[in-house]
């Protein structure tokens, strides 16, 4: 592995990492995020299949992720004491709707 070609010796150690999908659902921190990572699991003994969700700490050097965010996460080695993992890419921004105006009767 250590004889190979730059380019290919960095893709082969990443193809080691995990990667997940989830959304944004805290940015108060600063360059960290909360992502929440949802997936559907068979009961094994109902056989139904319930959603289970998970919360993970994400670096975000940019501060660029916003709440409701869908985001690509990739493992890394440990920044902080719970953050292992980092914003790879924003795959589609929050909607923001504009509050309505109140009209005084």
């Amino acid at each position: 592995m250590t004889e190979t070609v730059g380019g290919e010796a960095q893709s082969a150690i990443q193809g080691k990492r995990q990667g997940k999908v989830g959304v944004v659902t805290s940015n108060k921190m600063q360059k960290t995020v909360v992502i929440t990572v949802e997936r559907q699991v068979t009961h094994p003994l109902y056989k139904r299949v319930v959603r289970r969700s998970k919360n993970f700490l994400a670096h975000d050097e940019k501060n660029e992720c916003r709440v409701g965010d869908r985001v690509r996460i990739e493992e890394t080695r440990p920044l902080s004491r719970r953050k292992r993992w980092r914003v790879v890419e924003v795959i589609a921004k929050a909607t923001v709707v504009a509050p309505v105006p109140e009209v005084a009767v």
